[in-house]
């Protein structure tokens, strides 16, 4: 029953949120042509804020969790794991003081009204999956640019989404690529629970009455011991994941 309910809300969930990426873009192009990136910036955080209202229509509410005061002059690496698309605007809005930039797959660079033009002129990169040399390029040229300005880059070490919440093993290599490029940078593992749930009956129609929840876990210092610090930091992001399929 509640599937086919979800039917009609999932319908007009998407038309509000293809008309939020429609609207945006060209604001987007105005703001980072005519009065630059931190009009780009403002932009894509009211983007993003509506994008989350769009999702009200299906009952999804959104905590985000943070007990820690985490400075705004210095890089950050945020951590999290990774369950769908709708973790995506959570952090941007939740993060925004902080300027998130994403490790996104190549794909998303083009076709995607707002998003696409986001991912090229915002400070993200977009890396080739199948090309680990371009990718690990990429991603150092992304904590360079954090390094350089004092922004975050937010990266999924799983690789890919997990469809059932449960939390797949970390690949290192480019959350160490951030760290040698970024060695000022802080660490912020976030765990995040319920996103999934948004797409149990696959991309259509979406599920209803979801409560997706961000907890930031104790922010961590770069150290010398790169693999004992991942291992740490994939510990705190699993041990606060509890919706499993």
């Amino acid at each position: 029953m509640q599937k086919i309910l979800a039917y009609p809300f999932s319908v007009v969930y998407q038309i509000l949120f293809g008309l939020t990426l429609l609207v945006f873009h060209p604001i987007q192009w105005i703001a980072f042509n005519v009065f630059g990136y931190p009009a780009l910036k403002r932009t894509v955080s009211i983007l993003n804020f509506c994008l989350l209202r769009c999702s009200n229509v299906l009952g999804t509410t959104y905590t985000f969790n943070n007990p820690y005061d985490i400075p705004t002059d210095r890089p950050l690496i945020i951590v999290a794991n990774h369950q769908s698309m709708h973790d995506i605007s959570p952090i941007v809005w939740y993060m925004r003081k902080h300027h998130p930039k994403f490790v996104s797959k190549q794909e998303l660079g083009k076709g995607i009204p707002s998003v696409s033009y986001n991912l090229r002129h915002g400070g993200s990169v977009l890396i080739d999956r199948k090309d680990s040399r371009q990718a690990l390029t990429e991603i150092a040229k992304l904590g360079k640019y954090i390094e350089a300005h004092n922004r975050s880059a937010v990266i999924f070490p799983e690789g890919t989404r997990s469809k059932t919440g449960h939390p797949k093993k970390f690949q290192t290599m480019g959350l160490k690529i951030l760290m040698k490029n970024a060695p000022s940078a802080l660490i912020v593992p976030i765990s995040i629970n319920n996103s999934w749930k948004m797409l149990r009956y696959g991309k259509f129609p979406n599920a209803l009455g979801n409560h997706i929840t961000l907890d930031v876990h104790q922010p961590l210092e770069i150290s010398e011991d790169r693999d004992a610090l991942i291992a740490k930091v994939e510990q705190q992001i699993t041990s606060g994941i509890t919706s499993f399929a």
